[in-house]
């Protein structure tokens, strides 16, 4: 069964037990009010009777109806009277002999009452005892109109909740179907998005209620997940498209190789520094690619960062692989972040100003802005904003090594520390490119 189901079931069993409980209340409330009134009216009666005025026995003037009994309506009460000596005396009314026990003989005073049936009609009787050698009265009424009266009460109240029960599940049908309606529409939409496939509905409006958050919740889910499908699709497509060139070159180098001992000694030496540098670029690239599809960056954790750390120990890097002249100038501003993330974001921007630059290189960190600044060619317009783009190479860098990937994982761990990505051109000549980071302090 569905959540609309059970909801429905749910309004149908609590509505058809209240009015259950209300109907049985009720009938007992008028039960006993009833027995009550005619307790009252026995007792009365029978003073009446007992002070001599039998007139109140006698019939009352009121048409019998056709579905009256063999007994008058009218006339629903029997008196008789039970002697010391336990002789039983009719005084008046129906003409019916109520049965006398032991107990009714024995009573010598107060009240008594007993319910009994004469022939097919049931009685209320009332024994009053009189006093000290006097014996009882004792006085019937017919309840049969009683229990019919009740028994109609009966019938009525369980119509009137069997009303209430399908009115409570046609009503918490409607309302579950209210309640549930986004919430099916959020199962379709998860279903189609678990087959694999593009949704085919929208989100359902958002409200302020749990389902709305959900909705909402549920659209940011669908909208990163459409981004994070782009992205893939888009770096598995330029990989593909980066990858190609080196393997090609290795592919034709392998050709050759199958005529190495016919290559002269300077022939044999290119193949293999080629070679060499196509495997070299062809595993910084997968590398590369690894970090950034799988976000190894992510799994540093956060502690407090000076930033002026990870700057000295990326230049002391660089200037050991490349033997350029770099230059740090940093403050103590620190940041909740990930040193080594933070390491590798400025080792590239380093590595970027060394491929394409020639004369020393500057590293500047001041109030959360990391740059690096350098003599080369410097940065065209046209390229500025496209620079840090997975796998963008200008034009006039395309015959350099390098992936195209070192700005893209620079701007991804300045993303992961609350900051954004710059470059534009020097003054003088060259490039300025960085990136700024969220800062937490300052240390002198």
């Amino acid at each position: 069964m569905n959540l609309r189901g059970k909801l429905a079931v749910a309004f149908a069993v609590v509505g058809g037990a209240a009015a259950i409980l209300v109907g049985v209340l009720g009938y007992q409330t008028s039960s006993h009010r009833i027995r009550a009134e005619l307790d009252r009216s026995l007792l009365n009666t029978a003073a009446q009777v007992a002070a001599g005025g039998v007139q109140v026995l006698a019939p009352s003037p009121i048409t019998r109806g056709p579905g009256d009994d063999d007994h008058d309506e009218a006339q629903p009460m029997v008196a008789q009277s039970i002697a010391p000596d336990g002789t039983v005396r009719r005084i008046g009314g129906r003409p019916v002999d109520l049965p006398v026990t032991a107990d009714d003989r024995a009573l010598t005073s107060g009240t008594r009452y007993t319910d009994v049936t004469v022939g097919s009609d049931g009685y209320r009787v009332l024994t009053v005892a009189l006093g000290p050698d006097r014996g009882s009265l004792q006085l019937g009424i017919d309840t049969d109109e009683t229990r019919r009266v009740l028994g109609d009460l009966a019938e009525r109240m369980t119509w009137v909740s069997v009303a209430v029960l399908a009115g409570a599940a046609l009503a918490g049908w409607l309302i579950a179907r209210q309640i549930t309606r986004r919430l099916v529409r959020l199962t379709r939409l998860t279903e189609e998005v678990s087959a694999g496939s593009r949704p085919g509905i929208g989100v359902p409006d958002r409200g302020r209620d749990e389902v709305g958050r959900l909705s909402a919740s549920f659209a940011e889910m669908l909208r990163r997940l459409a981004s994070a499908r782009e992205d893939q699709e888009r770096l598995v497509q330029d990989a593909a498209h980066e990858l190609r060139t080196p393997l090609t070159s290795l592919r034709t180098n392998a050709s050759v190789l199958r005529r190495f001992a016919e290559l002269s000694p300077d022939a044999r030496q290119r193949l293999l520094a080629d070679v060499d540098g196509e495997t070299r670029e062809l595993t910084h690239l997968v590398e590369e690619l690894v970090e950034l599809a799988t976000g190894q960056h992510d799994d540093e954790p956060r502690q407090p960062v000076e930033l002026r750390e990870p700057a000295e120990r990326a230049a002391e890097r660089v200037r050991r692989r490349s033997g350029r002249e770099i230059s740090v100038d940093a403050d103590g501003t620190t940041t909740d972040g990930r040193p080594k993330a933070l390491e590798r974001a400025m080792t590239n921007l380093l590595e970027n100003a060394v491929k394409f630059g020639g004369g020393p290189v500057a590293l500047r960190v001041r109030d959360g802005r990391v740059e690096v600044a350098d003599r080369g060619p410097g940065i065209a317009e046209e390229d500025a904003d496209r620079v840090f783009d997975r796998f963008y190479r200008a034009a006039d860098a395309r015959s350099l090594p390098g992936s195209g990937l070192g700005l893209a994982i620079v701007r991804e761990v300045a993303r992961s520390h609350g900051g954004s990505v710059f470059a534009g051109p020097r003054d003088g000549g060259g490039a300025v490119v960085g990136f700024t980071v969220a800062l937490t302090g300052f240390i002198p």
